[in-house]
């Protein structure tokens, strides 16, 4: 997958997304055929446990970019760029997000912001690196919004900053919690493709955070767009179980699982 194969898949067919950390579970998606691994910095909640996206830095985000593109043969891998590596300056975005593509092998960069961030996807885009621009609820600005998981409804504003996106040069538009109609109607007008995430079935794609899809996630996260595809949390707890006990009953390692 490349960056104008994804583009042309816009009303040819629907693109998946997954988010991805790691050697490991990068691999998997990649041989399972999912079109494009997001290093999202969504890792800073789900694998470093912060609250927030705001903490993850931008070595960090480098370091998990690597892992992921070391195992990628087929997939379009994304690094988001984190908060404030690319708020100051277009200069200074275009540095990091320079330093992400050549020190990791991605192929593109992601960013928060539309009409906001116009001059930065500009300036990214006249460099020639692939830009991906994400509207709607924005993890980045949870301090503006009070909170994260709060569906965005003011359509004129969703549309500005996607158009405003388009315009600059990324090549695809993430949108995250808005409406359904509003998701198709911007969807059918930009021609470069939108991936959604509780934004609807009549985006061009989708993503999900994969341990949220993988079952990893607490039980008391429901978010109304994630489908669990697996309970991986109860099959690891059942698995980390049972080797407690089999240890403590001395029980493993047994001949089985010992060298003569």
């Amino acid at each position: 997958m490349t960056v104008p194969r994804f583009v042309a898949a816009k009303g040819q067919r629907k693109l998946s997304m997954l988010t991805a950390y790691d050697f490991t579970f990068a691999s998997i998606f990649d041989a399972a055929g999912v079109d494009s691994l997001l290093v999202g910095d969504s890792l800073s909640m789900v694998i470093q446990g912060h609250e927030t996206t705001l903490p993850v830095t931008l070595d960090e985000m480098i370091y998990h970019g690597r892992l992921v593109c070391r195992a990628a043969k087929h997939a379009l891998v994304i690094v988001d760029m984190p908060f404030m590596s690319y708020q100051v300056s277009p200069q200074q975005a275009v540095e990091n997000a320079g330093r992400i593509i050549k020190e990791t092998g991605a192929q593109a960069v992601k960013l928060e912001g539309g009409v906001n961030q116009a001059r930065t996807i500009k300036a990214l885009a006249d460099a020639d690196i692939p830009v991906m621009a994400h509207v709607g609820m924005k993890p980045q600005s949870v301090r503006v919004l009070g909170g994260h998981g709060k569906v965005q409804r003011d359509y004129d504003q969703l549309r500005a900053d996607a158009m405003a996106a388009q315009e600059a040069g990324a090549f695809s538009v993430l949108m995250e919690l808005i409406p359904r109609d509003s998701a198709a109607k911007i969807t059918q007008e930009l021609t470069v493709p939108t991936i959604g995430i509780g934004a609807g079935p009549d985006c061009d794609g989708q993503v999900l955070v994969s341990y949220d899809m993988l079952g990893l996630s607490p039980d008391d996260f429901t978010p109304k767009f994630l489908k669990r595809f697996a309970n991986l949390r109860a099959i690891s707890d059942a698995a980390a179980r049972d080797f407690a006990k089999e240890v403590a009953a001395g029980t493993y390692p047994g001949d089985a699982h010992s060298h003569v």
